[in-house]
């Protein structure tokens, strides 16, 4: 088939195995580098039994500083069917977590539709995207994602396209935000603190970033009052970010305190803020193998 699932529009050729000259070089059928409960996202997500994540390889995005290099841009991971993937879905509820968190779908937005056409879940479902998503490919998912858990990586042009490959970002995200909000209006939590449905919107603070951090947390304010703001503090140098001399370094202790204490004065609640204490590489997941064993019996 003809691809044009992501914003890209590379009308690349895409059958089950392979991919022509497809930006994200995925085949059309899955391939899934890790699928295991996950305790570091946000508290209401990963509750206390671990969020279901399903970790799919590659990415419609370059980000220069990807954390999960490996399986977005080195294309790790195993090919599995439809079928398999409904499976995984199975396992991770059998294993009791608390929804099912499909991390970096957006380019498999064909087979995650056709798998939970064929088994969804009684636990919520999680699209976790880097916000590099077409309003047509939401609403096709409309009535089966509970919980929005996007990116808002830029509101600037210039640095989305320096360093993810994507100058139209900032356009494409606003308007993917506001379809998310417009499917999940309200933040839905329960008693044990884990959300059934809404849209949390995630900014990760680079090095020399907090202007931007500011901005995209007061465009949240603005326009998405009724969702959740999460600030994410966990940078590291990581892939290829070594060859900007500015994100060659974590976010310093001053950046930190500027965005965390602008976002603390400000009047909007809805907020999550993450330690500086967690840019560490040891947060990231392991995509090997030996530690995906699940996934090799596929």
């Amino acid at each position: 088939m003809k691809c044009n699932a992501c914003p890209r529009q590379c009308n690349a050729e895409r059958t089950e195995t392979e991919n022509k000259h497809g930006f994200c070089q995925m085949p059309l059928l899955p391939r899934v580098a890790r699928s295991a409960l996950h305790f570091w996202e946000e508290p209401c997500i990963s509750g206390k039994n671990g969020s279901g994540t399903i970790f799919f390889s590659g990415c419609s995005l370059g980000c220069v500083y990807c954390q999960n290099a490996e399986i977005s841009h080195r294309k790790a991971g195993f090919d599995i069917s439809i079928h398999q993937l409904t499976d995984l879905f199975r396992d991770l509820e059998k294993q009791g977590a608390e929804n099912i968190n499909l991390v970096n779908p957006t380019h498999f937005s064909w087979a995650i539709s056709e798998a939970l056409k064929e088994y969804k879940p009684k636990i919520p479902i999680v699209w976790n995207s880097g916000g590099y998503d077409s309003v047509e490919i939401l609403k096709q998912f409309d009535g089966f994602i509970d919980v929005f858990l996007m990116d808002l990586k830029y509101l600037s042009a210039e640095r989305a396209k320096k360093y993810s490959g994507a100058g139209d970002y900032p356009d494409v995200v606003k308007k993917a935000l506001m379809e998310c909000y417009r499917q999940k209006p309200v933040c839905v939590i329960d008693d044990n603190g884990i959300m059934k449905s809404g849209l949390i919107v995630r900014h990760l603070i680079l090095p020399q970033g907090t202007k931007e951090a500011m901005n995209c947390f007061e465009w949240v304010k603005n326009n998405l009052r009724n969702a959740c703001f999460s600030m994410m503090s966990q940078y590291v140098p990581y892939y290829q970010a070594e060859r900007f001399a500015e994100l060659n370094r974590k976010i310093t202790k001053r950046e930190y305190e500027k965005v965390i204490n602008y976002i603390l004065s400000s009047d909007f609640d809805n907020v999550f803020l993450q330690e500086r204490s967690s840019a560490d590489q040891s947060f990231i997941p392991d995509f090997s193998a030996e530690k995906n064993k699940i996934l090799c019996k596929q």
